[in-house]
């Protein structure tokens, strides 16, 4: 009798949790669904992802990194950094970690930044509810850095910035996206 009473209390409590994260989860995937409806959104990023190079690699070697860093994953939630989309704009200010091809010239910033209404837009339903999101922009302060920007958002409200540029090492974000709105 105690065994069977056991049991059912379990079951129950197991069947309580999972229907609980089941409707968490489609609030999170409609929440989403608004977002990019709405075109507005904000993603912060948490780690950056460099392309693992020598010179990369030499940087680890030197512990240049902070605690919890590798060449291949730095800690970044210390660092202001955002990408934002607002309708048909979007902005954003993110850090840099990897290897330029051409000099970025003196006075300039050594992150990438980018600002204005991108290029070839196109967003797309994926797999599982998530998004895929990519344009072509401009450096902010620079007419000759071009960025390949590919998006992933999940239905949990996760992220992944992946940027490409023809003058420095290509760099994937991992991060969290939030509705304007509920941030500002």
């Amino acid at each position: 009798m105690k065994n069977s009473l056991l049991i059912s209390i379990i079951v129950t409590v197991f069947l309580a949790c999972g229907s609980s994260s089941q409707k968490q989860a489609h609030s999170s995937s409609k929440e989403l669904d608004t977002m990019i409806k709405n075109q507005s959104f904000e993603i912060t990023s948490h780690a950056a992802q460099p392309l693992m190079t020598a010179a990369m690699q030499q940087l680890a070697d030197s512990r240049l990194f902070t605690n919890g860093s590798t060449a291949g994953n730095i800690n970044i939630t210390s660092h202001t950094n955002y990408l934002r989309m607002k309708n048909d704009s979007v902005m954003a200010i993110l850090p840099f970690y990897g290897e330029r091809q051409f000099g970025g010239g003196y006075n300039s910033p050594s992150g990438i930044e980018f600002e204005g209404v991108p290029k070839d837009l196109q967003i797309k339903k994926g797999k599982a509810s998530s998004y895929d999101i990519r344009f072509s922009i401009t450096d902010k302060h620079s007419n000759t850095d071009n960025y390949q920007v590919y998006i992933k958002l999940y239905p949990n409200l996760s992220s992944t910035i992946q940027i490409n540029s023809g003058s420095r090492s290509n760099i994937q974000f991992q991060g969290n996206v939030h509705a304007l709105d509920s941030i500002h």
